[in-house]
């Protein structure tokens, strides 16, 4: 499954020392993802590949405690693409674990 979508970019302070970037899956891909038969991954994680501009990492998307998947965006991505807090952000997303 290769979806694109527009997000906003949102910044998670779980801890003092470290801040972390996220953007949000849209509801109705977040619900087409949840129906993807896959293993059992830790924190209902599921592995992606995601592309932002020029740059493609994998990573794991995440589900939140409204039912959303979360992306988290690196900061090397963040830096290489100038992306914001509250800013625009335009993702490519292959889901791998299926």
């Amino acid at each position: 499954m290769i979806v694109e979508f527009d997000g906003e970019v949102f910044q998670w302070d779980a801890r003092q020392d470290a801040a972390w970037y996220f953007t949000a899956l849209p509801e109705p891909l977040s619900a087409d993802i949840r129906e993807i038969p896959r293993p059992q991954r830790g924190f209902g994680s599921v592995r992606v590949r995601a592309s932002v501009g020029g740059s493609t990492w994998t990573t794991s998307i995440f589900p939140d405690s409204a039912g959303y998947y979360v992306l988290p965006l690196k900061k090397a991505v963040r830096v290489a693409e100038g992306l914001e807090n509250g800013g625009p952000v335009r993702v490519r997303l292959e889901v791998l674990d299926a």
